[in-house]
């Protein structure tokens, strides 16, 4: 039997566009830190460890594409500096860590557990994601969810 999704491309995708952005292990890492409250490239560098030029490229990607913005501060005696907030672009991508916090908490965390967890704020229950339907309907299994194509698809051309 052929799939479906044959039948439409995926030239213009935005997974593919995406992943463009995100789709560099120092990415999501980055995106940890500043989501953490991490916002300043020194501490970014001892945290994680990141070399120097990687982290300035990521960094910059960022900026460039809109998911950070740099905010300019200045310590006393010292000349001015920038940290990085997130955007509402950036905001936006939460749910995609906790998602793949969760993943990772599932599949690879050491047997103590994980180093990393996110609790709500106010009543410090875990926070998951979970997939729903704009009719409401909770999707937690991959086969009660079919692609099909988009409002911008285009046929497939051979």
């Amino acid at each position: 039997m052929r799939p479906a999704a044959l039948d439409w491309s995926v030239e213009n995708c935005t997974i593919g566009r995406a992943m463009e952005i995100l789709g560099e292990k120092w990415t999501l890492v980055v995106l940890r830190e500043v989501f953490s409250g991490i916002r300043r490239f020194d501490d970014m560098r001892v945290r994680t460890q990141i070399p120097r030029q990687v982290l300035t490229n990521r960094l910059a990607v960022l900026v460039e594409r809109g998911v950070l913005r740099r905010e300019p501060y200045r310590e006393p005696g010292s000349r001015v500096r920038h940290e990085y907030r997130l955007t509402e672009m950036g905001l936006d991508l939460w749910p995609v860590l906790v998602a793949v916090l969760g993943w990772g908490d599932r599949y690879l965390a050491d047997p103590d557990g994980a180093p990393l967890s996110v609790g709500h704020r106010d009543c410090g229950g875990e926070v998951r994601v979970e997939l729903r339907c704009d009719q409401g309907h909770l999707v937690d299994q991959p086969r009660d969810v079919i692609p099909r194509p988009g409002p911008a698809a285009r046929p497939r051309t051979p």
